[in-house]
Parts: structure tokens; sequence; C-alpha cells
């Protein structure tokens, strides 16, 4: 009764309401592939993969052809017995997107059987979060307009993108100082400066009284001395995202004691990583934020649903799908403005 019958990929695309630029690109569409999970008793379960190539190297097409793969491979299988599905998808080294779809796909079926919502079955510690949003790279007078309206909006949480041009990233935050006096602010680099850049800018704007929550990802995902050192200099406390996108590489960034905050990202971990990394920065007590590719609603809940059941995260960068025109909701969750919460059942 709870064996899968069937599992079907559908490619989808979504436009950004305007171009998103961060460093090394700028996308005008997000293309993501939905999955859905089929069981003997009609029950579906559903997922998204938002691949990224800049992060994993994925592509869209890649995870397409693996339609047929992935079907003879679970269909018989019980997702009662989740965790062998898990088991199996972990194999997908070079697809995670696709792992954190079918691990959610897997829960999501096995939840309602249940009369039950994921975030229950992960834990039920939260009954709801709050999202950022973030201000991508722009003029400055453009990034300007952009954090305003993102504060007349209500958002108490802004992340701002800066790392392709260390002057104006420089004079952006200088100039919306006044302005974001009493935010909670996320800067994110994107893998943008070197080391003595990144330190550079932190410190033009530590001597400017400009208070930062988390600085994100100053330098390349493998420079891991180059990340410690920030992290030992810097006054603000630093944040690994494309460091960290295995339970291994976050055992190497705990180890080496190389950041303050973990930014965990379904798309690059699953859900069988994503737990796992929970677990190991309470041990190192390391802080957790949480964050997204290009998911639409329906890709955005299975990070809601993780948030919320897990109560881990002092940071929420949930809000892929208020920048992109995805006319039908699809979330299981309530959007309030930045509150994200959940269906009562």
């Amino acid at each position: 009764m709870l064996k899968i019958k069937d599992v079907k990929f559908t490619l989808k695309k979504y436009k950004y309401d305007k171009p998103f630029h961060i460093t090394g690109g700028i996308s005008d569409e997000s293309t993501n592939v939905e999955v859905v999970i089929k069981c003997e008793n009609g029950i579906e379960g559903f997922g998204e993969a938002s691949p990224s190539f800049r992060v994993n190297g994925e592509k869209p097409e890649m995870i397409i052809a693996l339609e047929n793969f992935v079907k003879t491979t679970l269909i018989d299988l019980s997702i009662t017995n989740y965790r062998k599905i898990f088991d199996i998808t972990d194999k997908l080294f070079a697809i995670p997107s696709l792992k954190a779809a079918l691990q959610f796909a897997t829960l999501d079926a096995f939840s309602k059987n249940f009369n039950l919502q994921v975030y229950q079955l992960l834990g039920g510690a939260k009954d709801f979060i709050v999202t950022d949003k973030t201000a991508g790279i722009d003029t400055v007078e453009d990034r300007i307009k952009e954090i305003r309206k993102i504060i007349d909006d209500g958002f108490e949480f802004i992340k701002i993108k800066v790392g392709e041009n260390l002057k104006e990233d420089i004079d952006t935050m200088l100039k919306v100082k006044n302005i974001i006096k009493d935010k909670k602010i996320i800067i994110d680099a994107n893998m943008g400066y070197t080391a003595k850049q990144a330190l550079y800018f932190v410190n033009q704007l530590y001597r400017e009284g400009i208070d930062v929550d988390v600085f994100e990802q100053p330098v390349y995902m493998k420079d891991i001395e180059g990340l410690k050192y920030v992290r030992f200099n810097s006054p603000y406390p630093v944040a690994a995202d494309e460091s960290a996108k295995t339970k291994y590489d976050v055992l190497n960034l705990i180890k080496m004691d190389s950041v303050d905050y973990i930014n965990i990202k379904l798309m690059k971990s699953g859900i069988s990583d994503a737990l796992a990394i929970v677990e190991m920065a309470k041990s190192a007590n390391k802080k957790l934020m949480i964050g997204c590719m290009g998911e639409s609603s329906i890709g955005i809940n299975q990070s809601v649903h993780f948030a919320l059941g897990t109560g881990a995260f002092e940071f929420c960068d949930l809000d892929s799908h208020l920048m992109i025109k995805d006319d039908n909701f699809r979330g299981n969750f309530i959007q309030d403005g930045a509150f994200m919460r959940a269906k009562i059942s």
C-alpha cells in the first residue's frame, strides 16, 4: 500500500521579476525540475530540484535524463522505510538538488499517509520562521532603492549582495548606513573577494559604525585557509555557504574552526546531509542559517518545513519564490510578509 508506484519529473521555468545579479552571474529565469512520487494508495509526495551549475555543477537536463533510472531504482520501495530511500539517493553525489527533491517528496508522501505534515515529522520545533529579503548587485542608486523597498515591505532581515566591485560595495553600504541601522543585516559576497579584499571591506564598514550580523562566503569555496583567516580577523561573524555543501565539507570546516555560521541549503545537501549538519553544528557550537537557490513556492516549501521542524536556524534566507513570477502558490505554508507559518492540520 505504501510502495512507490511511479516517479515523475517535470521541467518548470520561472521568470524573475527583475534580473537577479550576484557575483559571477545574472539570472533572468530559474529552471527547476518538479518531482512527484506516487504511491500505490494514490497519495503523492512533491519535491523540487533547483539545480545550480555555479555551485554544484548541475544542469536541469542532467536531472531530466535520470528520470527512468530513478523510476527503476525506487519503484516498489516502501516510503515507510524512507531511510533506505535516503541511503540510495545519497549516492547522487553529482546531483544534490535531485537528492533533495526525492528525499523531500518521500517524506511528503509518508507524512500524508499518517495525516501529518513534514515539519511535524522532522520534530515540529517551531510554528513560524522569519525570512529575510535579498537586494542583488546593481548600481549604487538602484541598490539603495531596492533596500528601501525591502524595508517598506516590512522586512527586518536584509541580505545585501556584494563581491563584484569593492569600491561600489563600500559606497553602497555607507549610503544605506542610516537606512539599515535598526535591521538585521547579512552581507553575501558569493566568493567574490580575496581574503585581503574581504578584510578591507569589513574594516571600512566597522570604522563607519555599520552593524553586520553575518558576513557570508567572502572568498572562493575551496579557500578554506582564506575563509579561516577572514573569520579570525573580521569584526563580524563569518559564514560558509558555497564551502559547505556536504556533511563532509562541514566536518572539515568545524575541524579547522574556519567559520561562525554554516548556511544549509537543501539544494546543496539534501535532507539527509542537512539533518547531519544540524547535529554537527550543535555539537561544535556553530550557528546555522538556511538559504535557497531559485526554488518556486513548492520548492521553498521544502526548506520552510525543514526549518520549522528542526528549529535550528538563527537566520532564514528563504525568499526565492518572492523574486520570481510564480502565480500559482503551492507551498504548504502560510506567507505573511516576512513570516512563514505552518498550516495547522
